[in-house]
């Protein structure tokens, strides 16, 4: 693909993953602020034709997008940045695992790093970032509504483990059905 043609995949792909991610649900009953979206398709389409450094740019793309266009207040300014860091670490693992070899084996194994990663990642987050913003800022402690450690096993871990599990077995599908020309346009 040629520069300009390259960029306008990754703007068109950064747009779709914008627009997937106005379209979430939650996937934890009684847990409505923890919502999953299928914006990371476009970024790993990316990460298909082009590299890790184009997912990245699909990835703020999709998130100043949101940022502008539809950035939910407070809970959306706490929430956006660690979804860039998590979206970030799922698509790393596909990177470093998976995209070269292309093997069934490599995807399981990206799919459970980039899992781990992102669940890991989101604990640490939510109790030293998360947490302490929304009990100062939005006049909301965990702490006293269900407790810190009850939210991060009974919330945080179920919640993130089932994303990856979703954003992998979504990403085969799609994946699968597009691959011939992903092939074809792939460097």
């Amino acid at each position: 693909m040629n520069k300009t043609r390259t960029m306008t995949t990754i703007a068109v792909l950064g747009a779709l993953s914008f627009v997937l991610m106005l379209v979430n649900f939650p996937i934890l009953p009684g847990v409505d602020f923890l919502k999953l979206d299928f914006s990371i398709i476009p970024i790993l389409i990316g990460l298909v034709l082009f590299d890790l450094k184009s997912a990245y740019t699909i990835l703020m793309l999709r998130s100043v997008l949101k940022l502008i266009f539809d950035n939910g207040g407070p809970g959306g300014i706490v929430g956006l940045p660690m979804n860039i860091l998590a979206i970030g670490v799922f698509v790393t693992a596909f990177a470093l695992i998976w995209k070269d070899r292309k093997k069934t084996s490599q995807y399981i194994w990206a799919s459970i790093a980039g899992t781990v990663g992102m669940t890991l990642l989101m604990l640490l987050l939510n109790y030293v970032y998360a947490i302490p913003l929304y009990a100062k800022f939005a006049k909301f402690d965990i702490e006293q509504f269900i407790g810190v450690g009850k939210y991060l096993v009974s919330m945080v871990i179920p919640f993130n483990v089932l994303e990856g599990v979703i954003f992998s077995l979504a990403f085969a599908l799609v994946y699968a059905a597009i691959r011939p020309i992903l092939q074809k346009n792939s460097h």
